[in-house]
């Protein structure tokens, strides 16, 4: 019996910068993804979060499972500058991560800059 396709969350195990963004995705790696992405050091992962969407704690599982290596999380959080809830906050400062909300484009420049420095970063973009 052979298998179908398998379906699986989009993962890019490594670090990246973005290359492009806008038009609903992202480029990085010689690669394109449609959707939110969460920038991480264990990788790049598809992100289930669109403009708009609740800034919920439990959409961050991921970022506090790579929390070890992640000093500053820069939260792209769309068009525009979106505050993050008190609950998300204290639940990053509870493991040592600083996070700093600033609209999508800013947060890939910064994120850009602070990985080419080699800055324990981390990003939870928001397509725009």
């Amino acid at each position: 019996m052979t298998k179908g396709i398998e379906f699986r969350k989009a993962h890019f195990p490594g670090r990246a910068q973005v290359d492009a963004y806008g038009n609903g995705g992202f480029r990085f790696a010689d690669m394109s993804h449609r959707g939110s992405v969460l920038m991480l050091p264990s990788g790049v992962y598809g992100w289930e979060m669109t403009e708009g969407d609740p800034l919920d704690p439990a959409l961050f599982r991921r970022v506090i499972e790579d929390a070890a290596d992640i000093e500053v999380l820069l939260v792209g959080t769309g068009k525009e500058i979106r505050p993050l809830p008190v609950a998300l906050k204290e639940m990053l400062k509870a493991h040592n991560i600083a996070s700093d909300p600033m609209s999508t484009g800013a947060a890939v420049r910064t994120f850009n800059i602070m990985l080419a420095e080699s800055r324990a970063v981390a990003a939870a973009l928001i397509a725009v």
